[in-house]
Formats: C-alpha cells, sequence, structure tokens
C-alpha cells in the first residue's frame, strides 16, 4: 500500500495559487479573507500555527497571477488594439490582487519586491523579445517577469536563490531550466549551454547573500555578471534603484566600465507611488543595455525624467528605444581601452573591480579532486641521511613527499638545521583540491605539505569519548559505548614564519573542507581589520570573497543567516557574555555551527588567546580574559 507523501510548504502555496485562481477568473479581487481561506486550505491550517505566513501568501496571489496570464495571456493579447490597450488589460488584473501590507523577515532581509504586473510588461515591452529567443532572469522571483517572456514565446531559463520561491517558479515553469545560486555571480555558476538572447531582471538592489547589511555594489555585481554571460548583441533589461545610472557621480565610472562591452541605449525613472501594491514606496529606474560595446564608454544616453504612470514609461519605451540588432563580434579595442580607465570614485573602483570579477570563473562550484603526491623512499638502511652545512639554517625543501606540477614557493624559505636534520612522517591524507590551485601556483609546494599535514591530523580523533556540559565549559570522560559521549579531532600548529604565507595555507585547509561538503568554518583573529586580509586570501584559490563574513554584521541575540560560508570573528568579539535574553556570542556561534559540525575551526594570531583559561599567578589565580 502507497503511504501518503506530506507536500512541502512550497508546494502547499503552489496549490493555494490554484485555489485563487478561480477569484481571479470571476474578477474577483483577492482581499484578506479570500487569502486567508485558500491559504488554510492548501495548508490544512491558520497562519496562528506558523505553518504559513502572509508573505507566502502574497506570492501565492502572485503565482495565481502567473495562471492566469498563462490561460488567458494569448486572448487578451488578441482582443487587444494596441500595446497601450493590453497595459490597461494588464493593469485591470492587478488590480485584483492584494497590497502586501505585511512584511517577513525573510522579505525584509532579501528585499523581496516583485515587480507589479503593468510594469513587468513594460519590461517585457523593453526587452523586446522575440519567439525562439532564449531569455534568462538571474532573480526570477514569482515570475511575474518570466511568463511575459513565456507569452512571447522564449525559452526560459530561470534561477531564484531563496529556497521557497525557487520551488514555487518550478512548480509554476516546470518546462523551464532552473536554478538555484546567487545571481550576483551568475555567468561564474551557469553552465556554459546557457547562452540567452536576453535578459531581463529585477535584482536587490543592496542585499548580498552571505552578508548582513546593505552592500552599495550589489546592483552593479548583477548587472555586470549577467552582461558577462549574455550573448553578443543581445538586451539586457534591468530594473534598478533610482540612483543608479551615470548622472550619479558615484556609478559614473562603474557606468563606463560596463559600457566597455554593452551599450546603455535606455534610462528612465519610475515614480515609487506605481511600486505602493509591493509594499514599497522606492524609486525606480528602468535601464537597458545592448551587448554591444560603445564607441565612447564615458558618453551616455540622455536620461529621461520619471514616468508618472505606466502608460507614460510605455510611450516612452516604444518612441525611444531601438530594435535590439545582434552583432557578431565585439570590438576588443574599445574593450581594452576602456577596461584602462582609471576609475575616479569609490563606486567606480568597485564597478571595475567587480566586472574584473565576474569575467573570472571561481572554483566555489568546480568538482575538487584528490591531490595526488608521491612518498619519497629513504636510504637503502631505512635511514635518512641529510647533508647539512655548518650554518644554523638550510634551505628549506620538501623531504618526505613530492608533489607533481606543483610549483617552488616564490620567495626563499629557510628552516632550522635541527629542524632540517628530521625526516617528517609520510602522510596519507589527499587533500581535495581544484586542479588550478595546483596548475596556476595558487599555492606553492611548501604551502600544499601544510594542506596535506593539517588534513593529516584532522582525520584522526584524541583519545576517549567525552561529554561536555551545558556551559561547554567542563569535559567529562565517558566510556566507549556511552551513546552521549563525542570524540574530538586532533588539533594542528602552523607555526611557519613570516613570509611562508601563512593566511593562504589557512584558506586552503579549510577549502580542503569545503570541497568535501564541510562548508561551515569560523575564522577566529585578534582584530576585525584582519578581516580584510582573511577575505584576499580565500578568494586568492578563486573562491567568493563574500563568503568570509564577520560576526559583527550579525546583532548579538540573532541568528546567524548563513546557510555556508566562513564565519570571521575576534578574541574580543568571544569574550562578549550573554545580555539578558541576548545569547553570548559563543553560543550565537554555536547555534550556528549545530550539533553535527564537523569543519574547521581557525585560531589565527593565537598568541592573542593567551591566558583564556585563567592561571596562577603571584597573587593567586588569574581570571579567565
Amino acid at each position: 500500500m502507497d503511504c501518503p507523501v506530506t507536500p512541502t510548504p512550497d508546494l502547499r502555496g503552489f496549490a493555494a495559487a490554484g485555489l485563487l485562481l478561480s477569484h481571479l477568473e470571476r474578477g474577483e479581487t483577492l482581499d484578506a479573507s479570500r487569502l486567508r481561506r485558500a491559504m488554510q486550505t492548501a495548508f490544512n491550517a491558520a497562519d496562528a500555527t506558523g505553518a504559513w505566513d502572509w508573505k507566502m501568501a502574497y506570492d501565492a496571489a502572485e503565482a495565481a497571477s502567473v495562471l492566469f496570464l498563462r490561460r488567458y495571456g494569448p486572448a487578451l493579447m488578441t482582443k487587444a488594439s494596441d500595446d497601450t490597450d493590453l497595459l490597461a488589460r494588464i493593469a485591470r488584473l492587478a488590480s485584483l490582487l492584494p497590497s502586501q501590507t505585511r512584511r517577513s523577515d525573510d522579505s525584509q532581509t532579501w528585499q523581496q519586491f516583485s515587480t507589479p504586473l503593468p510594469l513587468a510588461f513594460c519590461l517585457a515591452r523593453a526587452a523586446d523579445i522575440g519567439r525562439g529567443n532564449h531569455v534568462l532572469e538571474p532573480s526570477a522571483g514569482t515570475g511575474l517577469l518570466a511568463v511575459f517572456a513565456e507569452l512571447a514565446g522564449a525559452v526560459l531559463t530561470l534561477n531564484e536563490y531563496a529556497p521557497g520561491r525557487s520551488d514555487l517558479l518550478t512548480a509554476l515553469f516546470p518546462t523551464a531550466r532552473s536554478f538555484r545560486h546567487d545571481a550576483a555571480q551568475i555567468h561564474d555558476y551557469l553552465p556554459e549551454s546557457v547562452q540567452p538572447d536576453v535578459v531581463i531582471m529585477n535584482p536587490p538592489f543592496s542585499a548580498t547573500v552571505h552578508v548582513a547589511g546593505r552592500a552599495p555594489d550589489t546592483t552593479f555585481r548583477h548587472i555586470a555578471s549577467a552582461l558577462d554571460r549574455l550573448k553578443p548583441g543581445g538586451r539586457l533589461v534591468a530594473l534598478t534603484g533610482t540612483s543608479f545610472c551615470p548622472d550619479n557621480p558615484r556609478w559614473t565610472d562603474g557606468f563606463t566600465t560596463l559600457q566597455a562591452k554593452a551599450r546603455l541605449v535606455f534610462s528612465a525613472g519610475v515614480a515609487g507611488d506605481l511600486y505602493r501594491q509591493h509594499g514599497t514606496g522606492v524609486k525606480t529606474r528602468v535601464l537597458v543595455f545592448d551587448r554591444i560595446p560603445a564607441s565612447e564608454p564615458s558618453h551616455f544616453v540622455a536620461t529621461r525624467g520619471t514616468a508618472p504612470d505606466f502608460p507614460t514609461l510605455l510611450g516612452w519605451i516604444i518612441g525611444d528605444l531601438p530594435s535590439c540588432q545582434p552583432q557578431a563580434h565585439q570590438s576588443s579595442a574599445v574593450s581594452r581601452s576602456a577596461a584602462l580607465t582609471s576609475p575616479r570614485t569609490v563606486g567606480g573602483y568597485l564597478g571595475r573591480k567587480a566586472a574584473v570579477a565576474s569575467r573570472q570563473r571561481t572554483v566555489s562550484e568546480m568538482q575538487g579532486a584528490a591531490l595526488s603526491y608521491e612518498i619519497l623512499p629513504p636510504d637503502g638502511d631505512g635511514t635518512v641521511t641529510t647533508r647539512l652545512s655548518d650554518a644554523l639554517y638550510e634551505d628549506y625543501r620538501l623531504q618526505s613527499i613530492a608533489i607533481p606540477g606543483a610549483r617552488p614557493h616564490p620567495t626563499k624559505l629557510v628552516q632550522s638545521a635541527a629542524m632540517a636534520s628530521v625526516r617528517p612522517p609520510g602522510p596519507c591524507h589527499k587533500p581535495t583540491l581544484p586542479d588550478p590551485v595546483i596548475r596556476d601556483g595558487l599555492l606553492s609546494d611548501a604551502q600544499l605539505e601544510s594542506v596535506i599535514y593539517a588534513g593529516e591530523a584532522h582525520d584522526r580523533y584524541l583519545a576517549g569519548r567525552w561529554k561536555a556540559d551545558q556551559t561547554w565549559d567542563v569535559l567529562t570522560r565517558v566510556g566507549e559505548d556511552d551513546p552521549d559521549g563525542v570524540r574530538f579531532r586532533r588539533g594542528w600548529f602552523l607555526g611557519d614564519g613570516t613570509g611562508t604565507g601563512k593566511g593562504r595555507q589557512v584558506a586552503g585547509i579549510i577549502l580542503d573542507n569545503w570541497l568535501q561538503g564541510r562548508r561551515r568554518a569560523v575564522w577566529v583573529s585578534k582584530s576585525d581589520k584582519l578581516l580584510e586580509d582573511a577575505q584576499r586570501d580565500w578568494s586568492a584559490l578563486g573562491m567568493e570573497r563574500l563568503l568570509v563574513t564577520p560576526q559583527s554584521r550579525f546583532p548579538q541575540g540573532n541568528a546567524i543567516r548563513l546557510t555556508e560560508g566562513i564565519l570571521f570573528t575576534t578574541y574580543a568579539t568571544l569574550r562578549t557574555e550573554e545580555r539578558g535574553a541576548k545569547a553570548s556570542r559563543v553560543q550565537q556561534i554555536v547555534e550556528w555551527l549545530g550539533a553535527d559540525f564537523d569543519g574547521v575551526i581557525i585560531f589565527d594570531e593565537a598568541h592573542s588567546m593567551q591566558n583564556a583559561a585563567g592561571g596562577k599567578g603571584e597573587r593567586g589565580d588569574q581570571e579567565p580574559v
């Protein structure tokens, strides 16, 4: 007998959309009572139970409008006398949708404000989508933009990072190719087979994955990465914040960088009141790029004013936008000269840096492979004879292993004569690393040796099984058969001196674990000023620098909202005790790591941890600090 499968909340949201569709078909407004009834029926629970919230209900209403347009859109297009008439019919459908007066934590954090239907139609009109075009939407939300591309006969590739919305989107567009990546790096993540003719997007304005708080360059990074993926001659249409424009001195250099590969052909503001129904009154901007390098990257198309209503915006699009004419090849000379343009503002520097980064494919989604190395044999009598000079220090070399293809360290390394006289034991651990790390010399042979021996230690456990008390301060040894007892992995001490690149070695150790699926790590150091050093060393291995996120971005007492990443913190931060109902900073990390944590904890600048456990002095016991 088949057992019933309980549907996921996202599929229940799709079921609620089906219930709401019948109201739209009868021309009935989706008011709060109808939304509540549909959600309670689909979830078999009231909102007070926590099974669903009102943001999920609004998403279901938007999904219902997508279903309506799929069913009746062709008829609306046939009956409409022109684009303006069709816009009016779409506006009447939008008037039946609820005003989104309630927000969830996720909608606030990820800036989930879907594109109003009339505005989505205007963006699709600006995209000039033809039948058979391949359309990419990097931040697809609930599909309010995608449905107009579908009605135009396009082939869809949709990406949505938020899990709930992504599942709903997959249910709405089962034939589309779907992904769940951070759209700020969409070019790096998508397979080479995805080559869109059109990109249509409504990216978050300042919310970035793995970063708590606002990141001012978010929109630029999304657009730059999407343009890198767009075919030459293709068109990108984006809805952004009103301040993101070449007239703003902060972004002038950034737009100059963008125009080295794609010409800005249209820019117009949109009044904030037109977004009220979707829960915000922020002013927005419509930008259109054609993937053809501008002849003068520092010269920009004249910016239209702010459209007070949708018919005005549509009129500007119809009257001002040229047809998108594909171009087979880009002008490499223009691209090179523009790339050398020196930025004049902070925004321009961020723009150029993001544009360069988006052209480089990262290794975050690459498959790692076990590092191959050979154990060097000892001499015939089973001993190792090391020829030493009369000096106190000897040149450093690998004595126990040889790593094919590894490059020597770029600077001279030495070790004491005493250390050189002792051959290290032959290891067994084979780190999992991407090929570019070795092939391109991102880690030298000496640095790779450290990654190998660190993994060798971490693969083994300390003797015995232990149980911790609730404070995590006291460990009690228990029997080997105690189900609550845990084993602790061995640690490893990195004692290399200046010039060895210890930060790069640490990043390599974390990367080895990362590619084995252990994608949460903690990096503790003495100062928050060393955050940039940690991000630099991590990104030097081809990884996204913002995956190294400071704990300070998450207020004490709040949950750490990272599904994966490297949490950077300081010894001073770890000393922060609980404050009333707010748990201590250590407890905040413990809750984020979870009971099944099996990753890496790095104690950088470990001398700063001195006296962490207290001790005895001339005047008696000393409290830990």
